[in-house]
């Protein structure tokens, strides 16, 4: 490099030194894709079940709400329960959404994604992100007040990241999580 440096004049080396530098100060392209990080789903695919028009199974564009999926399946039947629906809530990759009849009791599917597959599961967890108020009334201590405290919560500020956020909730303290935990998932 010492003989290349006495070969050319001074004042190409400092140019190149210029240019050398703005190669090295200049941003890198931008990659379209992130390894690291989970990818959004392109669509999202939903069981929609109960007193909806068409019951199936049903692809969401990303970002959907509840009022969107049950207006892809055509709307409730008359026969339905609309305040069991938290309309405002988003959907799930994988989610299975029952609309119950008016006076039926909202039942969670039996095995939902991400729960552990065990003969002694007898009764399925209440999902924080996807559960309704009916739902959560099912749970000790959980009355329609607190399931809509619930509801606000996970609405304002997105789903649950662990149960023990639950305690961020108004009106849920850690006596009643304690009562809770055991009941509850996340997933």
């Amino acid at each position: 490099m010492l003989v290349v440096y006495f070969l050319f004049p001074q004042q190409e080396t400092d140019s190149d030194l210029e240019t050398s530098l703005e190669l090295i100060q200049a941003e890198p392209p931008q990659q379209t894709e992130t390894p690291t990080q989970n990818p959004v789903p392109t669509i999202l695919m939903v069981d929609i079940k109960g007193q909806v028009e068409k019951p199936g199974v049903y692809e969401l564009p990303p970002d959907s709400r509840m009022k969107d999926a049950i207006d892809a399946a055509g709307g409730f039947l008359g026969t339905a329960e609309p305040k069991a629906i938290n309309l405002a809530m988003k959907v799930q990759d994988e989610m299975v959404i029952y609309v119950p009849a008016v006076g039926e009791e909202a039942v969670l599917p039996a095995i939902q994604p991400g729960a552990a597959d065990s003969a002694g599961a007898a009764e399925a967890l209440v999902n924080l992100n996807t559960a309704t108020d009916v739902d959560l009334m099912t749970l000790p201590g959980i009355g329609p007040s607190k399931a809509a405290a619930i509801i606000a919560y996970r609405t304002e500020t997105g789903n649950f990241q662990k149960v023990e956020d639950l305690t961020n909730v108004t009106g849920i303290g850690d006596k009643t999580f304690e009562k809770l935990k055991d009941s509850i998932t996340v997933n």
